[in-house]
């Protein structure tokens, strides 16, 4: 192997990372040179694939055991996903920003900077939330930033639409990370601010013609928010991968500031072969309340029926408290979730002067409903209803009342009057609350019982629940890479079992206790479901 690109910057506002260029031509020897070159950056290291982006090829290192383990799997994911498994491994900075700059050049010298855009919302370094502007940056270290951007698209004399990719510390200092010569997923947000459709820059710049615009051109209109939609399990590490065919599909593109971008329809497969990516959906506003308002609406309208997606992550988020005052960063999904994302989370709301828990009382009423409407043994001559529902591990008592097309509902002592049409054939309910519009979806996995039900569900025996520790089952439905253990063999808490690739992601599964191993029930090759029995320990 030989090692190549060591460079640094000594401009006080521009501090690139130390990066290492490995050119892989042989097996013997890797692992040690990415250790040895560990040591002279000082760890936490980043090892990523040099030709990647997306976040495959990607791991995070703190000693030299994690950077040889990371060398193996993103060199491995870097050659899966783009056919080249050189790697870099540079500095990694904690709790940072990240902010890119859009550029845009051509072939006779010209290059401008279209404004940054906010990527820091990400789970396994890939990002799920994007926004233009960025709400952090000031106009000086904006301009700092676009243009370092250009003069490193001159220097390269680079020609065509590019991101320069910045890591962003709480003082505002920006350490470059990388350029990324394509046009990214996120680009529709800086579409949105500039008016600037850049597909078709790229286009005229390819075939020759000069850029159209001068810096003093390039405007900042309002501000867009851009989700991307993942077919994919947020409950299990903010997003595994899930597979099937769309049985419903329906974008919100009825909604004013929305804008979808897609390539699938009902019907379509979701595989285990390609990235998850649903669509990216895209709103945009004349300020960041606007634009994330539209955001919230679009999500609450989105339908996606027949595989697992991320919507219920991507709507927290957005309407988290930190996230609305722009108190950000990379790790934000594991700071706010650090024991995973668990789903709704209860909040108190003002309504009418009455604090309530109101989007788990919508939620629980339109469980009511639908057990009024489809379930006989509720009798309509009763003056009101006493049911038991149980969501998200939470049992709650409702009591229900009805005059018409309205329904007085209580719920753990929060009162609502909701007034509907109640159609629920539609996957989608446009609900009155106490005034107040909103628009709901009937997609939840609950219990509904009587009281008497509930009363007597009391005896009923529960099952009793599998041994996790020593059966080691496929989290999600993928490829067996390796098997690194067979019958007899004795392996350690959290060792190596055997690794699964899914949608070019591969995934080491580790041992849940230190014991033998029993039986395997998988080798190299093997397509494995969601839930498969992968090893058995004794």
């Amino acid at each position: 192997s030989s090692l190549t690109g060591f460079q640094k910057t000594g401009s006080s506002s521009f501090r690139p990372h130390f990066q290492y260029l490995f050119y892989q031509r042989s097996l013997q020897g890797k692992s040690e040179l990415l250790s040895n070159s560990s040591l002279l950056l000082g760890y936490p290291v980043m090892i990523k694939a040099s030709a990647g982006g997306g976040g495959k090829g990607m791991r995070i290192a703190w000693d030299d055991e994690e950077t040889r383990d990371g060398f193996r799997f993103s060199s491995q994911e870097a050659a899966s996903s783009f056919g080249d498994d050189r790697l870099l491994i540079e500095k990694f900075i904690d709790n940072p920003r990240h902010i890119e700059i859009q550029v845009l050049g051509d072939k006779h010298g010209n290059a401008v900077w279209l404004n940054e855009r906010e990527c820091s919302i990400q789970r396994r370094n890939q990002k799920v939330v994007e926004e233009a502007p960025s709400i952090f940056l000031d106009s000086k270290t904006r301009r700092a930033m676009g243009e370092q951007a250009v003069a490193l698209a001159k220097a390269v004399k680079y020609s065509s639409a590019g991101t320069v990719e910045f890591l962003v510390d709480s003082k505002k200092n920006f350490y470059f990370l990388e350029m990324n010569t394509r046009l990214q997923v996120e680009h529709p947000v800086t579409e949105c601010i500039t008016g600037l459709d850049l597909v078709q820059e790229m286009i005229r710049v390819a075939k020759g013609y000069p850029l159209r615009h001068k810096q003093a051109d390039i405007p900042i209109n309002g501000w867009a928010v851009e989700c991307r939609v993942y077919a994919e399990d947020p409950y299990k590490s903010f997003g595994l991968p899930s597979i099937g065919r769309l049985s419903q599909y329906q974008e919100p593109i009825h909604l004013p500031g929305v804008r979808v971008d897609s390539g699938i329809q009902p019907g379509s497969d979701i595989s285990i072969y390609y990235d998850p990516m649903i669509s990216k959906l895209i709103t945009y506003g004349s300020d960041r309340t606007e634009a994330l308002k539209r955001m919230e609406d679009a999500l609450d309208n989105y339908i996606i029926r027949g595989v697992t997606h991320n919507i219920a992550l991507l709507r927290e988020v957005i309407i988290n408290s930190r996230f609305i005052e722009g108190d950000i960063n990379t790790k934000f999904l594991s700071d706010v979730y650090p024991d995973g994302f668990k789903g709704f989370t209860v909040f108190p709301l003002n309504v009418k002067g009455k604090s309530a828990y109101y989007e788990n009382t919508i939620k629980l009423l339109t469980l009511f409903l639908f057990f009024y409407f489809r379930v006989p043994i509720i009798k309509p001559q009763m003056a009101n209803w006493e049911l038991s529902v149980k969501l998200h591990d939470e049992v709650h008592t409702v009591i229900a009342s009805n005059s018409g097309p309205t329904f007085s509902v209580e719920v753990d002592g929060s009162k609502l009057n909701v007034t509907s049409t109640w159609n629920l054939a539609s996957p989608l309910l446009s609900v009155n609350v106490d005034g107040i519009q909103r628009t709901i979806q009937v997609n939840y996995q609950v219990h509904v019982l009587t009281k008497l039900a509930a009363e007597l569900n009391k005896f009923m025996l529960e099952k009793v629940a599998e041994d996790t520790s020593s059966v080691l089952r496929s989290p999600m439905p993928g490829v067996v890479v390796a098997v690194s253990v067979k019958p007899g063999d004795m392996v350690a808490e959290g060792q190596e079992i055997c690794v699964i690739e899914a949608m070019k992601m591969q995934n080491s599964m580790t041992a849940g206790k230190t014991g033998k191993v029993k039986s395997v029930h998988c080798k190299a090759g093997d397509t494995v479901g969601e839930g498969d029995l992968l090893v058995e320990l004794e």
